[in-house]
């Protein structure tokens, strides 16, 4: 399934809905080659039922800032650029009021997969 997006635009940015015990929602993340997980804003997981600050599954990573130790946890079915996955591990963070996205789409959500961004036609395709 294609997405637009505007090539001359900083980031690519594509809409992922999130299900869990909660309300299902819709986040703006932006897709990010150089991220190996994916990492969405904890405010938006409580809507969708996830209590990062209760989950006891902490892991370490790297950030632009340092290293940091944060919750991770597994989100019933996670959909975007019509591919689904199930009992699928994100990475919570609070992120700054400044953020124009709800988190990143990393490399885990793309292996297995062929990811074709094409910057002359302004679309996005995972098959």
């Amino acid at each position: 399934m294609s997405e637009s997006f505007d090539p001359s635009r900083g980031l690519i940015v594509v809409k992922v809905r999130i299900w869990g015990p909660g309300e299902p929602v819709v986040a703006r993340l932006a897709v990010d080659t150089g991220a190996t997980l994916t990492l969405v804003g904890s405010a938006l997981l409580a809507i969708a039922g996830y209590y990062p600050s209760a989950s006891g599954d902490h892991i370490r990573v790297t950030t632009g800032s340092g290293v940091e130790y944060v919750p991770q946890v597994a989100v019933e079915r996670i959909e975007a650029l019509g591919q689904d996955r199930i009992d699928f591990p994100v990475v919570c963070h609070t992120l700054p009021p400044s953020a124009s996205v709800d988190g990143v789409l990393g490399l885990d959500f793309f292996r297995g997969q062929t990811l074709t961004i094409d910057f002359r036609s302004g679309t996005i395709d995972l098959a």
